[in-house]
């Protein structure tokens, strides 16, 4: 799918509906196999986390892509971000919050590295059988943008079974909501990084999210995890 030709009024709608929004298609399947040929050499990436060595999780680690991104990354990173800001504008302004973000990219990556945020944050994350990986935020800093996104590069029809997008939100004075949301190879989901909006009988009302993946029940899984504010 090219950014061009994304619905985007539809995966707004959606994003305020549900708190997240599908993607079908954002990568091909060759798209998807060149990025999983990456993992195995250490001088695309800057870092390596394991799981469970840092209590995030087990079964699986990621890795932080180094500099130069590879190009269909950092396309995908430069031309979802406009579409993606207005949105973020829009949801800053109903939170009450004076912060908004620039028209595109670069500038936002400025105002990151200004603050002392210089490394990239783009990732790939892989997961065994019986890997899983924790409800959490991806904060590295003072500045974060309100969205991100997340692409399969694997195939499940061939390639793992279980290993679910998990999305869990916390209104205030309620029980948590979640959502488990298992994903076509080359499809993504954007989804809140932190909180996002909600309205209710009193007005809005902030929510907030966490994100992981639940338990793999067999082979190996893949995905591209694209965040826009870079890091510490």
């Amino acid at each position: 799918m090219k950014v061009s030709r994304i619905d985007w009024t539809q995966l707004e709608t959606h994003l305020d509906a549900m708190g997240y929004a599908r993607l079908p298609g954002l990568l091909t399947a060759r798209e998807c196999r060149a990025l999983e040929r990456l993992y195995p050499e250490p001088r695309h990436f800057r870092k390596k986390v394991d799981l469970a060595r840092h209590r995030f999780g087990d079964g699986g680690d990621y890795q932080y892509f180094a500099r130069p991104l590879p190009a269909r990354v950092a396309q995908l990173r430069t031309a979802l971000y406009p579409a993606l800001a207005r949105i973020a504008n829009r949801w800053q302004e109903a939170l009450g919050s004076h912060q908004r973000f620039p028209r595109s990219l670069r500038p936002f990556l400025a105002q990151c590295h200004a603050a002392g945020q210089e490394q990239p944050t783009p990732l790939l994350l892989r997961y065994d059988a019986g890997g899983y990986n924790r409800l959490h935020q991806d904060l590295y800093g003072a500045i974060a943008f309100p969205l991100q996104v997340a692409v399969l590069l694997s195939n499940p029809e061939r390639d793992f079974a279980g290993g679910e997008f998990l999305l869990v939100e916390q209104r205030a004075r309620m029980q948590s909501r979640g959502d488990a949301i298992a994903l076509r190879r080359g499809e993504a989901v954007v989804f809140p990084t932190r909180e996002r909006p909600v309205r209710g009988a009193r007005g809005v009302s902030r929510a907030r999210m966490r994100h992981g993946m639940s338990r793999l029940l067999s082979g190996n899984r893949l995905t591209l995890g694209i965040i826009f504010h870079d890091a510490k």
